[in-house]
């Protein structure tokens, strides 16, 4: 490592960093061989990797090594002369010779006797390898289905080689070790300093008010010079003089002083931030490096199941923190193997399927409006799920009433469950149902998310979604009790201002309606033990957090908008505070606490389950009271609509209004309504279609419904009230009194 101090290294760690630095090289190489193994860039890539061992071996002294690089070596240089062409055989023994360098560098104490015996055999599979591969060569015979198999596509092309240099040869720069721990103290101390660097802004700006009032005193001056009389007192005049040249002293003086604070204030503020970026960086490391390795296990796990897979890795150069890429090894790895295993079929079916016989599994990092997207998709067949579903029920995790209910969505979460697994059968690679959880348990502990989607016959993908770093995060600032609080913003759902009129009790507890689901609604006050949240404001600042079925939100007192937070660690003496995760530091060096979402949320479940909720339920009763009833206008007709709408909002109703049957119904699932007025001729979803998709939904069956139509039939209007419509009133002989007579009955007085 050219500019680092070699002082405490031997001689068997450098060969070991060598090895390590050589066999990434190696395994790639090898890796792009196994689909085109005349390819002559990775051929020689190989081989110079192969004898740069076999030196750094021999200068070390270490004989078994230098044994293995050397067969290894003979058998690439045989390949680019020709004299053999590299089957899977090969691949498969030429990696194995990766891991054994790697057991001899590590010295675990292994017999001489015992390493000699695994270097021959080693050496006897690549001969043995060569053999056969002479063999079928002189025998001209009609390519077997293995053979076939082991062919790549002829229209797939072989990747060009990306070299993989170690970062120091790279970039010619010194290297130095350094704790995690260190640079974790020192990306504190570069986010305080950065803090204290903008502090200087607000004295500067202080600065500039006492110029003002400097300027006006100066005009003061003036006045009081012109008002004094033309015979006053000599001394009088001298002192308002001498006066004047000190303030006039004064002001040159401060405005000397702002200019060299202007200068300061933006050279400590462009320092602290090149301080803080830096510092920052020094954290990532680039995707690739912590997952390269996956591209060998892909390979070997799909050779385990007699498949061909590929693993190609995007946005390898993406920089993420170094503990989040450490964090992700395991689930990656649970979710490649799944991918090998679950997702892509056998070349027989692929084939038959009008596939290539090579499965393709993708490994993609990206950074994406300041977060960190990790996909792990596949070619395969995508997820059964009519399987999926019989699998729920067999473990009594859904009934067959509602299971057929589940959209795609909800039913791939099952997926996420402990235990959860469709294979019947338990392998060394999969089936214990213990990945997929992990996954999840992981992406939830570094604030992310986890999403699956699926297509049959076209594959499956997984995306993760993450924080940059663990270091900094993006966070919603709130005002509680006249204090601030963050909320990270990958825990948050959605952030609305909440009109106290959507606001209503169902089994005495207070919930509003959100994308067809109703959301139970707790006041931050009540979950921090900060008194009683103010009533008075006609809209409630709200947080939902939470997934899926598990939502909530948490009204504050005031949204304070969003901002780009160093996390700092809580002082472990005070163990784990409640509700509070760490704590960072506000631009003018403030503190402010950073909840913990996940804690929330359990706090919230104790307060609903123990009746403990009392703010909300008391302000809903009271709004509730004032409440004016809520009336949906549906009809294509403008004049009509319009018409309806104006009659009852004057008589004190609050009216929304839909241009055809589809929009009604979408209203109506997405917000609550007293009463729906509806035509029955409408553009892609007529009237009675409405009322018949209304009264069949459980949650909106009781809803009363009135149809108002030029149809004037008898059939008509038994057509219309069998589909369970409330009321039936006809166009040509309603007027004002009529409809708001016919609301009231069916809803009462607004």
């Amino acid at each position: 490592m050219s500019g680092e101090d070699l002082s405490d290294f031997s001689m068997l760690d450098l060969f070991r960093a060598e090895l390590a630095s050589q066999s990434q090289a190696f395994t790639a190489g090898l890796l792009a061989l196994e689909r085109d193994p005349t390819a002559a860039v990775h051929l020689e890539a190989c081989m110079r990797a192969a004898h740069s061992l076999k030196g750094a071996a021999r200068i070390i002294d270490l004989s078994p090594a230098v044994q293995v690089a050397h067969e290894m070596e003979e058998c690439l240089v045989a390949a680019q002369h020709g004299k053999i062409r590299l089957s899977r055989a090969h691949i498969d023994t030429l990696l194995q010779g990766i891991d054994l360098l790697a057991a001899i560098a590590a010295g675990a104490g292994e017999p001489e006797a015992e390493t000699k015996k695994r270097i021959e055999a080693f050496a006897q599979s690549l001969r043995r390898a060569s053999d056969e591969t002479d063999a079928h060569s002189l025998v001209a015979v009609p390519a077997s289905k293995e053979t076939a198999a082991e062919a790549p596509p002829a229209t797939t092309p072989a990747p060009p080689e990306t070299p993989i240099p170690t970062a120091d040869a790279a970039t010619g720069e010194r290297m130095v070790r350094v704790t995690a721990d260190s640079l974790n103290r020192l990306l504190g101390l570069a986010g305080e300093s950065l803090m204290s660097a903008r502090r200087l802004r607000p004295f500067n700006d202080g600065l500039l008010r006492l110029r003002r009032v400097q300027a006006e005193l100066a005009k003061s001056f003036e006045e009081l010079r012109a008002a004094m009389p033309a015979d006053a007192d000599v001394r009088t005049a001298q002192a308002l003089a001498a006066a004047q040249l000190k303030l006039a002293e004064g002001q040159a003086l401060l405005a000397q002083r702002l200019d060299e604070m202007d200068t300061v204030d933006r050279r400590a503020t462009d320092l602290a931030n090149r301080l803080y970026d830096e510092t920052l960086a020094s954290r990532m490391r680039p995707f690739e490096d912590g997952v390269r390795h996956f591209q060998r296990n892909v390979r070997d796990i799909g050779r385990a199941l007699g498949k061909t897979v590929r693993l190609d890795i995007v946005g390898g150069a993406t920089s993420i923190d170094r503990d989040i890429l450490d964090q992700l090894d395991a689930p990656l790895g649970h979710l490649l193997r799944n991918a090998v295993d679950h997702g892509i079929e056998a070349p027989e079916q692929r084939r038959a399927a009008s596939k290539p016989a090579e499965g393709l599994v993708r490994l993609e990092a990206r950074h994406n409006a300041g977060l960190l997207q990790i996909i792990v998709s596949d070619d395969g067949g995508g997820i059964d799920l009519e399987a999926l579903r019989q699998a729920t029920l067999a473990r009594g995790l859904t009934t067959a009433e509602t299971v057929w209910d589940l959209s795609d969505e909800e039913l791939l979460e099952f997926l996420f469950l402990p235990g959860f697994s469709m294979k019947a059968t338990v392998s060394d690679i999969s089936g214990r149902g213990v990945g997929l959880d992990a996954v999840q348990a992981m992406v939830r502990q570094v604030r992310g998310q986890v999403t699956v989607t699926s297509e049959p016959g076209i594959g499956t993908r997984f995306q993760l979604q993450l924080p940059l770093t663990l270091s900094v995060i993006r966070a919603l600032l709130v005002e509680i009790d006249g204090e601030p609080y963050a909320l990270p913003l990958t825990a948050i759902a959605r952030a609305l201002r909440l009109p106290r009129d959507r606001i209503e009790l169902l089994e005495g507890r207070p919930h509003f309606r959100m994308d067809e689901r109703q959301v139970g609604l707790v006041t931050a006050h009540e979950i921090l033990g900060r008194g009683e949240a103010a009533a008075s404001e006609a809209e409630l600042p709200t947080v939902v957090v939470g997934e899926g079925d598990n939502l909530y939100a948490l009204v504050v007192d005031r949204f304070l908008g969003e901002r780009e937070l160093v996390v700092r660690p809580l002082d472990p003496r005070l163990a784990k505070v409640k509700d509070v995760s760490a704590a960072a530091l506000m631009d003018d060096g403030s503190p402010v606490l950073i909840l913990d979402v996940e804690d929330l949320i359990r706090s919230m479940e104790k307060l609903v389950s123990g009746g403990r909720l009392r703010t909300l339920e008391r302000s809903v009763a009271r709004t509730g009271q004032k409440r004016r009833k809520r009336v949906l206008v549906v009809d294509d007709s403008l004049t009509v609509r319009e018409l309806e709408r104006k009659l009852l909002d004057h008589h004190g109703f609050e009216v929304e209004v839909a241009v055809d049957g589809m929009d009604g119904w979408n209203a109506v699932r997405s917000d609550p309504f007293d009463l729906v007025v509806t035509d029955v001729d409408m553009p892609r979803m007529d009237g009675i279609e409405l009322v018949t998709l209304i009264k069949r939904d459980p949650g909106l069956r009781n809803l009363p419904v009135m149809i108002v139509s030029y149809k004037d039939r008898e059939e008509d209007r038994r057509r219309g009230l069998d589909a369970g419509a409330d009321y039936y009133l006809t166009k040509g002989s309603f007027h004002d009194e009529t409809l708001i007579h016919a609301v009231v009955d069916l809803i009462g007085e607004p």
